[in-house]
């Protein structure tokens, strides 16, 4: 099956220090970028994170300090990584929670804007959980009739999310091989950020889906307490979180003018 594209369509999956998007660095990244004429360019590059990978992290990807000691930082290839994201829509698996979000804070530590606006997102670990409530072995597994043999290697499981996705679209009549609706599918609840921290409510406003304002919209939330907003930007909350914060809160204040 070749899906069908307007605009290139960027598989990708990043091995990193750790869990946590604000401050773990990545250490490996693959990407798979499918053309509208269904040719395609895979890129494996290894990173030195500048700091030390933690052994429970190596455990996972075996990869180590020494293994990247003489690879270029992200630094060095931001500029080049960035256009070749340029223009493309994006996929991969559990991506839209954490993958997307600790590669823009990587492009924001260099002093550079990895824009989400306009671009269509599909996490296929979305899909399969709302399909099949599996992992990502499983779902190559169930989908593809083979063992995933080299998880948790970037390149692998990059390579792996490409063709379970081809084998959702071939076993499920009801998914339309169209990356706009497959983004809306691949979407969680009503998000306004990747991380699901704000979220539209029956009423599409804007509200907040954590802590003590849990529920209440952005905008009763900033007029009331300001100093709420002060406290996500110099929180542990992910860029694109403080981004979409900031855009409301400059659109609620041209509202009172």
């Amino acid at each position: 099956m070749k899906l069908k594209l307007e605009r290139p369509l960027i598989f990708f999956d990043l091995e990193t220090t750790g869990t946590n998007i604000t401050h773990d660095r990545i250490v490996e990244l693959s990407y798979i970028k499918v053309f509208p004429d269904g040719t395609e360019e895979r890129k494996t590059r290894r990173l030195n994170p500048e700091m030390h990978i933690p052994e429970e992290s190596s455990a996972i990807h075996h990869i180590t300090d020494e293994m990247v000691a003489n690879e270029p930082t992200f630094r060095q290839i931001a500029k080049s990584l960035l256009e070749i994201f340029s223009g493309s829509d994006i996929a991969g698996y559990n991506s839209n929670k954490f993958d997307v979000p600790l590669l823009m804070e990587e492009f924001g530590r260099c002093g550079l804007n990895f824009d989400v606006a306009g671009r269509r997102f599909i996490d296929v670990q979305n899909i399969f959980h709302k399909k099949e409530q599996r992992t990502l072995i499983a779902a190559y597994k169930f989908y593809c009739g083979e063992e995933l043999t080299g998880a948790h290697s970037a390149f692998e499981d990059t390579e792996a999310t490409y063709k379970v996705l081809l084998g959702q679209l071939e076993m499920y009549d009801d998914l339309e091989n169209d990356v706009e609706f497959l983004s809306k599918f691949s979407s969680v609840g009503r998000n306004v950020d990747l991380a699901a921290r704000i979220v539209l409510n029956d009423k599409d406003q804007p509200v907040f889906n954590f802590g003590k304002h849990k529920g209440k919209t952005v905008k009763e939330v900033l007029r009331r307490e300001p100093s709420f907003y002060d406290w996500i930007m110099q929180g542990d909350f992910p860029k694109n979180t403080k981004d979409v914060l900031t855009q409301l809160k400059f659109k609620y204040m041209k509202e009172k003018k």
